[in-house]
């Protein structure tokens, strides 16, 4: 496991809210630097608010959000963007736009107005692209592919912005289970052997237990617990926060706390 050490990002006191409805209320969490953290919790129980929080597109009627110590509004907008990365949980392209051009459109926080584009630019895309397995659809149009093949081209375009810190709202969305595993390996490369600070929004709390150093979870808006899988992920708190029973054993192969659910407890509606 990677050390765990002062936060890349941390919110303080935050209320979140949209429109009249609050979503969370005094809520503080942190995001160790350097580290895989996954956000885990119930649907609606407000982890893509939180990661909208993170990376200002939602703006706290209270309390404030850090980056690196830095109230993350004293940013300006491509200052930020060379330093966070957001790949949000849905996305539409531009129609007839092809894979290469919009992964190339990672590359803009790093553009200068009278060099639009550069050898840099050109290799991070094709890094990107053979990164996430997508070099070969280079030439297609974005509307075409398979929903499992455009969420790999949103991570390349995620990728070419090469930020220090990256933020996926439920990357696995839409992708089998050997496609999962890719997203969530590169993402440990990326962390392991780059340094990044990989956030991630994960419903698998299998997934979740074996791919991140830190856990985040969430109900109804709340921090219910925070820290190592091994020891934030337990019966109790599956029972708690899930409302299901459970038992979490060792992973017989990575030793990873493994969750096998039993039944739900909760209410039927």
């Amino acid at each position: 496991m990677t050390n765990i050490s002062a936060p890349a990002l941390q919110t303080q006191s935050v209320t979140l809210s949209y429109d009249s409805r609050r979503v969370a209320e005094d809520l503080s969490v942190q995001v160790p630097h350097g580290a895989v953290t996954a956000i885990i919790g119930p649907n609606a129980c407000g982890k893509s608010t939180l990661l909208r929080a993170l990376s200002r597109l939602l703006t706290p009627q209270t309390g404030s959000v850090l980056l690196h110590d830095a109230d993350i509004r004293g940013f300006a907008p491509k200052d930020l963007a060379r330093r966070l990365g957001l790949l949000p949980q849905s996305s539409v392209a531009p129609f007839g736009i092809t894979v290469a051009d919009l992964v190339g459109r990672g590359r803009f926080p790093h553009q200068r107005m009278l060099q639009q584009w550069s050898l840099d630019d050109e290799a991070a895309v094709q890094q990107a692209l053979a990164a996430t397995g997508v070099s070969a659809l280079a030439d297609r149009p974005v509307e075409e592919l398979s929903g499992g093949q455009r969420q790999r081209v949103w991570i390349a375009m995620l990728l070419a912005q090469n930020t220090p810190v990256m933020l996926l709202d439920e990357p696995t969305t839409y992708l089998d289970i050997a496609h999962q595993l890719d997203v969530l390996e590169l993402c440990r490369r990326l962390n392991r052997e780059e340094g990044r600070t990989m956030v991630l929004v994960l419903h698998d709390l299998n997934q979740a237990a074996r791919y991140a150093d830190h856990l985040i979870v969430l109900k109804d808006g709340a921090l219910i617990a925070a820290g190592d899988p091994s020891t934030v992920l337990t019966e109790e708190l599956v029972r708690e926060v899930f409302e299901l029973t459970a038992r979490v054993v060792p992973d017989p192969v990575f030793g990873t706390p493994m969750v096998i659910p039993i039944a739900s407890i909760a209410e039927p509606s």
